[in-house]
């Protein structure tokens, strides 16, 4: 007997530029144990938690997006390790890595908490991290973090290697700040093995500082690596904003994430879920869809997954993001609410 006719698969998420969304990042809670200068307020108001979307209502909302196509979950915050019972949806979501509906379940974190989750992180299938570390100097990073302590993000890298999983940095270029760190910070992190990736300060939210203080573009920070290191262009494409080199003295990548001075916002593949459950399309735009009132007003993933589609048609081309003295932020809320 010949067997039924598979169901056809739903088509993937295309956008209105024929750019194919395959990447979701989800931000898990607004809260952090961090205050870095760039990024929050030294007094963040946090949402009240009843406005948090449930773990179980993060799970069905990234099964609709897996079921359309996203093949890259990346678990943002915030800080997403201090959401409590957080292991609970890497558990979750892990069955889609099993099942080959997803190839890759990854996290963005400061690294405070690597320690503690570092190893069932990798029994739930999570093969690499982004950990955010803009420097290796003590007491700037209790400057910049307003209340970190850098021996405990250094031992929860290190317990995330020795769980076997790959670690990549980002640091962000902050001028009169960690700038003449940069060079020592790469030949520190290629000399572990981790890649690492540096990012321009970019316009969200309200901060007690002018950033047009602590922006320091890319285009200057790379003319300075360049009198210390043989940088060689690399092809890589990931869909996502940075472009990468190779520092030939160290061996390892390097990746440059350059909104304002240079977007490549033509090949974005990906959307963003905030803990509330909105859809932002593009981080540097406002325009969003509320994927709350319809996964609570219906049980059925049908209506969720139509709603997603109908999102995904208002994607724009790009963001255009600016920095400049005495204006405001470009986008009102916070990389922390967005997720980073």
């Amino acid at each position: 007997m010949a067997d039924a006719p598979r169901a056809p698969s739903p088509a993937p998420l295309i956008d209105p530029f024929q750019r194919a969304i395959s990447y979701l990042r989800i931000s898990v809670t607004d809260r952090c144990d961090l205050r870095c200068a760039y990024c929050m307020s030294e007094n963040m108001q946090f949402l009240p938690k009843r406005d948090l979307l449930t773990l179980e209502e993060l799970d069905r909302l990234c099964g609709v997006f897996i079921a359309r196509g996203v093949r890259k979950l990346r678990i943002t915050g915030g800080e997403p390790l201090v959401r409590r019972d957080i292991m609970h949806l890497f558990r979750r979501l892990s069955r889609h890595l099993d099942s080959g509906a997803l190839e890759e379940l990854t996290l963005t974190t400061n690294g405070t908490q690597l320690a503690r989750y570092a190893n069932e992180l990798a029994s739930f299938g999570v093969r690499r991290i982004n950990v955010s570390l803009d420097t290796l100097d003590p007491q700037k990073f209790r400057a910049i973090t307003r209340r970190g302590d850098l021996p405990v993000v250094l031992d929860g890298i290190a317990a995330a290697r020795a769980a076997g999983m790959k670690v990549k940095i980002n640091a962000v270029a902050l001028r009169d700040v960690n700038a003449d760190e940069i060079p020592d910070m790469i030949a520190w992190a290629h000399g572990l093995g981790m890649d690492m990736t540096l990012i321009e300060v970019m316009p969200l939210g309200e901060i007690e500082a002018d950033r047009t203080d602590q922006f320091l573009p890319l285009s200057v920070a790379r003319q300075r690596l360049e009198s210390r290191y043989t940088l060689t262009p690399l092809p890589d494409r990931t869909g996502g904003p940075a472009r990468y080199v190779r520092v030939e003295e160290t061996g390892g990548k390097l990746g440059f994430i350059t909104p304002l001075t240079h977007n490549f916002c033509e090949s974005c593949n990906r959307v963003r879920l905030t803990c509330t459950g909105q859809l932002y399309l593009c981080l540097g735009q406002e325009d969003s869809a509320d994927l709350r009132a319809v996964l609570r007003a219906s049980p059925d993933d049908a209506v969720l997954a139509a709603a997603v589609v109908e999102a995904i048609t208002r994607k724009p081309k790009g963001h255009d993001f600016i920095i400049e003295r005495q204006r405001p932020a470009a986008v009102p809320r916070h990389m922390s609410v967005t997720g980073g």
